[in-house]
């Protein structure tokens, strides 16, 4: 039962906390928009969410362990594995930074308002669920 729930929930799970970690890179960008040669990051979240979508939930690296005993989980998946590819220097500056305001602000709000949306549908699901179990009442 508990495996059928995880299934039915696990997209909204992997999109949920992909768009939170690349909010908080498009963060860390505008953040150091006025640092020396700092490199505007970003990551490709459709690459990204489908990995986590097809991977089937199997491990994509065994975690160190310091004894042949220990545990290795099963079935979890790295969602914060997605690369951190480097944006595309649109307008060269003199100090080598090449974050475009513009391009940060673009994306840190467009992907505020996927966060949301995601939010919203997962919220959504949970009503839903709870109509199945309860019978509407």
């Amino acid at each position: 039962m508990l495996g059928r729930l995880d299934d039915y929930f696990r997209n909204q799970e992997a999109a949920l906390k992909l768009r939170s970690y690349r909010q908080e890179i498009l963060g860390s960008n505008i953040a150091n928009a006025d640092t020396p040669n700092y490199k505007a990051r970003d990551i490709n979240f459709k690459a990204a969410f489908e990995a986590a979508r097809t991977s089937s939930n199997t491990n994509t690296a065994p975690l160190k362990t310091s004894d042949s005993r220990h545990l290795q989980p099963s079935k979890t998946v790295d969602l914060f594995a997605p690369e951190r590819l480097y944006r595309n220097e649109q307008q060269p500056s003199i100090d080598g930074n090449t974050v475009d305001m513009n391009t940060e602000m673009k994306e840190f709000t467009d992907n505020a308002i996927r966060y949301q949306a995601a939010v919203t549908f997962l919220t959504r699901r949970i009503e839903s669920m709870k109509t199945a179990l309860t019978g509407g009442q």
